[in-house]
């Protein structure tokens, strides 16, 4: 039986980074933080690896501008392909 993929926002990642790290300053080893935060070893590497060091309002911000980021993406390639189409019918090669 495999478990349910859980979803974690940015600011529980933290929060939960944060608590790994202090359960393995009390001593505690990987194995047993990994399984009390019920994550796996690639995922902890992961997530220290991509919010190690930032604090919950950072990981939600830097979110928020990935979302924004992505948006002016989409924006920008629908111009593009609006350009394209008006140049080719200036051209007559439609």
């Amino acid at each position: 039986m495999t478990k349910k993929r859980k979803r974690r926002r940015p600011e529980q990642i933290v929060k939960l980074l944060q608590e790994g790290q202090a359960m393995l300053a009390a001593g505690k080893s990987e194995a047993e933080v990994f399984q009390r935060l019920e994550i796996t070893e690639s995922t902890w590497q992961r997530w220290n690896k991509q919010f190690g060091g930032m604090k919950s309002d950072e990981a939600k911000r830097l979110r928020e501008l990935e979302i924004e980021n992505q948006r002016l993406k989409e924006m920008l390639a629908e111009a593009e392909l609006d350009k394209r189409i008006l140049k080719t019918a200036l051209e007559g090669n439609y």
